[in-house]
């Protein structure tokens, strides 16, 4: 099998885009998908301030260097979450990737902020994945707006993406699927935020992140057994196996036909949390009711 691209010998076929890269033409076309998910949404500039959530895990670092090696002045930021066995682990991978690169990480311990998800788990009932979503999610915002970024990353990728859109349109979450964008703009309260690898599978950062040597954390969060999404990612892959191109075609048919649909209908307004600022539906954010519960 020969490299679409040199007719060099190939190292990675793409059944979904009907061609097969060498390890260097790989590469290419991955930067080449992130540069292109930044301009057609208009993601951030070279002049922008990039801060990049990073978990330890194979995607977020794989943006960061992609990324980093675009020549954008991106910055990582890790939640430290108080998961015994894994959180540490993460630390240390992300630690050495910055000192690797150069680069800037700005780190928040949770346990220091009365929210160390295992003790979270044990204060409420609901599903540990959603909240540690919720607490992440708040994080990620106020540091960002505290540091003065332009624009906050992650490194949800196309099956991430898929998954989630999958969920929403199964249930009817039409307050989700408004909110589904590869990028979101800022509002009052609320940084930018964007998902530039949301053209890309997970094979395929899994891929760049091999070629490219990152060391990232192989193991899996003990609390994402039996996740929903799991589930969801499992027939998904199933489905791309016997059609090749179906989740891409998904993905940019809900954002080219239903999305303009939703955005014409009004969004419910968001008060600001009279504890900290963050827009919430009611007078205090979900997360200072987490707090207080401490």
């Amino acid at each position: 099998m020969k490299c679409t691209r040199c007719k060099k010998q190939a190292e990675v076929e793409l059944k979904s885009h009907n061609a097969a890269f060498c390890r260097e033409c790989f590469n290419y076309f991955f930067l080449n998908q992130v540069q292109k998910a930044i301009k057609t949404f208009k993601m951030f500039s070279k002049k922008d301030r990039v801060l990049v959530a990073v978990s330890g895990g194979k995607d977020s670092l794989a943006l960061w260097d992609a990324l980093l090696s675009l020549g954008y002045n991106a910055d990582g930021l890790f939640i430290y979450l108080g998961i015994e066995g894994f959180s540490n682990v993460a630390l240390t991978k992300v630690r050495k990737f910055a000192s690797e690169r150069g680069a800037k990480l700005i780190e928040v311990n949770l346990t220091n902020e009365g929210l160390a998800i295992p003790k979270v788990k044990e204060k409420t009932r609901r599903v540990v994945c959603s909240l540690c979503g919720q607490i992440k999610r708040y994080y990620f915002n106020m540091v960002g707006l505290k540091n003065n970024y332009d624009v906050l990353a992650t490194g949800h990728n196309l099956d991430d993406e898929v998954s989630r859109l999958f969920s929403n349109v199964l249930h009817w979450k039409m307050d989700y699927l408004k909110e589904q964008s590869p990028a979101l703009p800022s509002e009052d309260g609320l940084l930018k935020k964007v998902k530039p690898l949301f053209r890309l599978t997970e094979f395929e950062t899994s891929a760049y992140a091999f070629f490219k040597k990152i060391d990232y954390v192989d193991i899996s969060c003990p609390f994402s057994k039996g996740a929903t999404f799991t589930i969801y990612k499992k027939h998904l892959n199933s489905i791309e196996y016997h059609s090749p191109g179906t989740k891409i075609d998904f993905y940019q048919g809900f954002l080219k036909k239903l999305k303009p649909i939703l955005e014409e209908s009004k969004k419910e307004k968001k008060n600001l949390c009279k504890i900290c600022g963050y827009p919430t539906y009611s007078d205090v954010c979900s997360i200072c009711r987490l707090k207080g519960l401490s």
